[in-house]
């Protein structure tokens, strides 16, 4: 296959197509976009024994004794037993793979049925357009298409320069599947489809779908700007037209937020009278479209509001009828969105491209329309572009070829199944959108720069404060997720970073304590250690997630195998006992189909009767379900051209936390399931708050000399402080026992405190509680608490692993 044609279909079940893209043949001369590509190592495979180490560290902090005494003795026991034959067969299926992840990462998204939006799509808000004329929805609209295109050009050119990091290249395997590319449900899962060759855009207004030309078959832009303009404002006036109630009626966009199977079994009835019917053609041009440009008429102000609607939209009701922007959507692609105040973001299909990619896509976006501004006013100007198109408005039209600018209406045939599901999408829609809330923190105290001037990883000082935060509100830690990019690898992808650590876990035990401001520093500073030697660990590809998931994934695939042969050897007679239907579990992937699996003996014709699959203790154990259920899942994604980033939470206990880390500001978004979204907002700014005054008052007793004005200044902050402070000590007033056996000593005058007269600190009005009191307190619970059996302790396989993570 030409490696410019990459991804044409992706079926869940089709390894081998997927591979078939894997690298230039060594003959090929590829651009300077895929140059790298065949230097490019293989993701590692990581030993069976760093795996399991790193696996029960990662447990341990969120684990009782009991639990995780269990959990080491089956780790033990899969280490003596089924793991180094699972590793071998791992190994074995890896060898002519470009990756030995990247099948079984796409079918766990590609298998997935809940509906994409608020599970799967991520979003990214742009800033706005700094140049006036621009901040309006057409012009805005207009130029965002313009430098997309450009982008677009450059990629197909494969003139766009490949990503590097510190000078290493990364993959850029995935950039060709951000365009022209879409979703496509079926009753086996769903497959990616991408056009290489596609020239048109479809436009989404008050929920009626437009198309037009915009390039031509050697990918240039064959409109000006401006042409673009007058087609948008055509659009607008066209879609105005109708009633908003009446076009929500046929708002077909809706159906692609529906269950998958759902969706599946709609796009069968939009398509059973063939190719050539009107739906059919209707469904194909929105399929093929290079993006999805969303004009909503809507105008969000608060970045909460704005977040709210580049992710999921709006959800307004009318007369009965929605007519919020939440319809005017197709979640199966790139979607550009515009808000009537010209306002912009980006929501994507999250299956073959990460956020990194995306991110290099916008931000490019972004800097091209500021640059053909700044052209406007000095014609020397730069660009991003190697080569650009040539100006439309100087050629001749018939160069264009066989294009059509001029933009068409698609009408659906409305078929009483179509009508009757189409309401009950929207229905579905507007409950899971009522099931969620948005906060936005734009923290503008410090960001980055601060951050790095005081000696910690900014990412990981943000990832301490999520913990911090999380504990201050309910006393414990749980499973976090951060994704680790692992692109300098081939066709790599993320690999998950576990937040949570003995380390992590005794900073925020000491930082809700009544400590001194250098001790709590210095948890802060050993935690921040630990984080960035684990994201470096699994940037090489050395985490344990991806390799255990891949373990798992090559059990269930030898399950299936051997159900294969048994019925093979039935030879058409009726499956024996024990068979392959009849024992069925879910995947262990959140976004798995459920799958019948066994291991049923081939040994003669009668294998014993109904035997059952032989399960590895490890993927039974509460520690796997555990381990896979994130309860705060987090993201660093973002530059100075975005103004938010986020996405839904991953499960229904869960936050989802997507955050921005600028030179002088930190912007964090959080969604959940109305799990006081709000509250752990104000609750991660007055940290934000805490820590700097933490960190002024630590670094004051390193001072070797003050002024006596200083001097005094800070013996008065000091005085503020303690009288802050209101202490809380153990019913024996002795010193408090946090486990692993150290002792602190709670200590009168507690050097905390916080800016702003702040008189609660981080947790607000109710001020710092003893940790180690606390700790004590569930020790005391759990010494009380019925012993369970192990065999009831351990979880069905039925659990899923929540590899949706972002």
């Amino acid at each position: 296959m030409d490696c410019k044609l990459r991804d044409q279909t992706l079926p869940a079940s089709e390894g081998a197509k997927r591979d078939a893209v894997a690298t230039y043949p060594p003959d090929s001369k590829p651009g300077v976009t895929f140059a790298h590509q065949n230097d490019l190592k293989k993701l590692p495979i990581p030993t069976l024994q760093d795996t399991c180490r790193k696996y029960l560290d990662a447990l341990r902090p969120i684990q009782s004794k009991r639990e995780h005494a269990e959990t080491r003795a089956v780790v033990r026991e899969f280490l003596q037993t089924d793991g180094p034959e699972l590793q071998e067969r791992l190994k074995a299926y890896a060898a002519d793979k470009n990756s030995y992840i990247e099948q079984f990462w796409y079918d766990s998204y590609l298998n997935y049925d809940n509906p994409v939006v608020l599970n799967l799509n991520p979003f990214f808000l742009l800033e706005d357009d700094p140049t006036p004329a621009r901040n309006n929805q057409v012009t805005r609209a207009a130029s965002l298409v313009v430098s997309t295109l450009a982008f677009v050009r450059a990629l197909r050119r494969e003139e766009l320069p490949p990503d590097k990091v510190r000078g290493t290249p990364l993959c850029m395997e995935q950039y060709p599947r951000i365009f022209s590319t879409a979703r496509i449900p079926t009753e086996n899962g769903c497959v990616m489809q991408t056009d290489p060759g596609a020239k048109h855009i479809v436009v989404l207004c008050h929920s009626q779908f437009y198309w037009f030309d915009v390039l031509d078959d050697n990918s240039d832009i064959i409109m000006t700007e401006k042409d673009i303009v007058e087609n948008l404002e055509s659009i607008i006036n066209d879609a105005e037209s109708t009633p908003i109630q009446e076009a929500a009626k046929s708002a077909v966009g809706v159906l692609s937020t529906e269950n998958r199977r759902t969706w599946a079994d709609i796009r069968d009835v939009l398509t059973r009278d063939g190719e050539g019917s009107n739906n059919s053609e209707s469904l194909r041009i929105v399929d093929t479209a290079l993006f999805v440009l969303c004009l909503d008429d809507a105008s969000p102000s608060t970045a909460a509001e704005l977040s709210m609607n580049m992710l999921c939209g709006t959800s307004v009701i009318e007369k009965g009828v929605q007519v919020g922007t939440c319809t005017n959507r197709w979640y199966d692609k790139l979607q550009i969105i515009v808000c009537r105040n010209g306002c912009a973001g980006v929501n994507f299909e999250h299956t073959g491209v990460d956020g990194h990619t995306v991110l290099r896509m916008a931000s490019d976006v972004y800097a091209d329309t500021l640059l053909r501004f700044c052209r406007t006013i000095n014609g020397n100007a730069p660009s991003l572009w190697a080569s650009t198109s040539p100006d439309p408005a100087k050629r001749d039209p018939a160069s264009f070829g066989d294009v059509c600018t001029t933009p068409h209406r698609l009408e659906w045939d409305m078929i009483p199944e179509l009508r009757m599901a189409l309401r009950f999408a929207e229905t579905r829609l507007a409950d899971l959108i009522n099931q969620n809330e948005f906060e936005t923190l734009e923290f503008n105290g410090y960001g980055q720069n601060f951050i790095k001037n005081s000696g910690f990883s900014p990412d990981a000082f943000v990832q301490m404060a999520f913990q911090a935060a999380y504990y201050g509100l309910y006393g414990r830690v749980d499973n976090t997720y951060e994704p680790a990019m692992t692109k300098a690898f081939l066709h790599g992808r993320t690999e998950a970073i576990r937040t949570v650590s003995d380390a992590s876990h005794y900073f925020v035990r000491k930082f809700c304590q009544n400590a001194p401001a250098e001790e709590k520093i210095n948890a802060l500073r050993k935690a921040c250690e630990h984080h960035s030697a684990t994201t470096r660990d699994c940037a090489k590809g050395m985490g344990h997630d991806r390799h255990l998931y891949a373990l798992f994934c090559i059990w269930q695939r030898s399950l299936e195998e051997d159900s294969l042969l048994i019925a093979n050897s039935s030879s058409g007679e009726d499956s024996p006992a024990g068979s392959f239907e009849d024992y069925e579990f879910d995947s262990a992937s959140e976004m798995g189909r459920s799958r019948s699996i066994s291991n049923a003996s081939i040994s003669g014709n009668q294998p014993p009767a109904r035997t059952p699959p032989h399960i590895p203790s490890i993927f039974t154990d509460g520690g796997w379900d555990k381990a896979n259920t994130t309860i705060l899942s987090t993201s660093n994604c973002g530059n100075p051209s975005l103004r938010a980033f986020g996405f839904g939470p991953t499960s229904g206990d869960g936050f989802g936390i997507g955050y921005i880390i600028k030179d002088n500001s930190i912007c964090i978004a959080v969604s959940s399931k109305h799990r006081q979204t709000k509250r752990f907002v104000d609750t991660l700014q007055n940290y934000f708050l805490e820590v700097r005054n933490l960190l002024k008052i630590a670094n004051a007793g390193k001072e070797k000399k003050l002024s006596g004005a200083r001097e005094a200044e800070r013996s008065s902050e000091l005085s503020r402080s303690v009288r802050r402070r209101q202490v809380v000590r153990s019913q024996s007033g002795r010193p408090v026992t946090i486990s692993e056996g150290k002792e602190y000593q709670t200590q009168e005058g507690s050097e905390g405190g916080s800016d702003d007269g702040d008189e609660g600190g981080m947790l607000g009005g109710y001020g710092y509680f003893d940790a180690g009191s606390f700790m004590n307190l569930l020790k005391k619970r759990e010494k009380t608490t019925r012993v369970v059996p192990q065999e009831e302790s351990r979880s069905s396989i039925g659990r899923k692993i929540k590899l949706a993570e972002y």
